[in-house]
């Protein structure tokens, strides 16, 4: 996919030895959208230029590495330190650009739970109130797309079914399509949706099983795969991040922060919208007037964070009910 406007471009010289033990691990960037090919032709003779999406991808397959690879353990050998002084180049990189968008991030945060606190002594006087749930943040980023599409969420415990929902209604889907979740080997759907193909699939249902059963007790990341159209196939990386005690007073899910508008349903999957987006930058494109009749008006770098939190308090309609 093109670079979009506000797709920052990192040029970066990766050699000698860096380069020799990030194109050892090639293999583990086989999801990144290409970057296994591009750094597999990299010379390392001039700066490479990545983009956001690739520099976050290189960061996470370099801790993976290291932390799992035997070959990096204690003591240091010379190829651990070249691939942790990468990193950490990398990181400073990443922080010297997007820092200050973390930090905004983390500021917004900070209100959601100033806000919260102002609302709790509001309470009658002398009145216990009960211990605050903890919620969960979680990151959910369409794969396969660059610039990246993403939300940052606080959602309760919660089951599947109801993270579905957080998912549509924060990215700006309309739960249109079939959809399931791909945690670890094991795979969850809604029995009432899948129907035959439930039992022989050997899904779990994601009516039955709670956030809380999934997310490690620890307080480290965790990733899974979240499935929206098998036709269309858009694929979401959901990232838990951490826990935050919940704040007496805070209505939950809220989207605290996000990044591009959700393609439109039906464009054809990742190959159709970036074709999409190309026709109607294009005023002599062949299809530009065609695609904007039938999509309206389309803006690719929209976002609200305050819509998506409405949409998601506001929820979907209950289809069981309707049937």
């Amino acid at each position: 996919m093109k670079a979009r406007p506000g797709d920052h471009r990192h040029r970066l010289l990766i050699s000698g030895g860096e380069l020799l033990e990030l194109k050892e691990h090639i293999g583990s960037m086989a999801e990144t959208f290409g970057l296994d090919r591009k750094i597999e032709k990299y010379k390392g003779t001039r700066p490479i230029t990545i983009f956001r999406w690739d520099l976050e991808a290189l960061i996470e397959v370099i801790d993976l590495v290291l932390r799992k690879a035997s070959r990096y353990a204690k003591p240091p050998s010379r190829a651990s330190l070249a691939l942790r002084r990468l990193g950490e180049r990398l990181r400073k990189e990443h922080d010297r650009v997007y820092g200050r968008e973390e930090e905004e991030q983390e500021t917004a945060i900070r209100a959601e739970k100033a806000s919260g606190a102002k609302t709790a002594k509001k309470n009658v006087r002398g009145a216990s109130a009960e211990t605050p749930n903890d919620v969960y943040q979680i990151k959910i980023t369409l794969s396969h797309l660059r610039p990246p599409i993403w939300r940052r969420i606080l959602v309760q415990d919660c089951s599947l079914d109801k993270l579905h929902e957080h998912i549509q209604t924060a990215m700006g889907w309309t739960n249109s399509h079939l959809h399931d979740f791909r945690i670890g080997e094991k795979r969850y759907a809604d029995p009432g949706l899948m129907e035959e193909e439930f039992e022989e699939l050997g899904y779990g249902g994601s009516t039955a099983i709670e956030l809380s059963e999934v997310l490690p007790k620890s307080a480290g990341r965790f990733r899974f795969i979240y499935q929206y159209d098998f036709g269309d196939s858009w694929e979401h990386e959901v990232l838990f991040e951490k826990r935050l005690p919940a704040v007496a007073g805070q209505k939950y899910p809220v989207c605290l922060a996000g990044a591009r508008a959700c393609p439109p349903e039906d464009v054809g999957g990742i190959p159709g919208f970036c074709d999409f987006l190309d026709a109607i930058e294009d005023p002599d494109h062949e299809q530009h007037d065609e695609l904007l009749e039938w999509a309206g008006p389309f803006d690719p770098e929209a976002f609200d964070p305050v819509r998506a939190t409405k949409r998601m308090k506001k929820g979907l309609p209950d289809w069981r009910r309707m049937r």
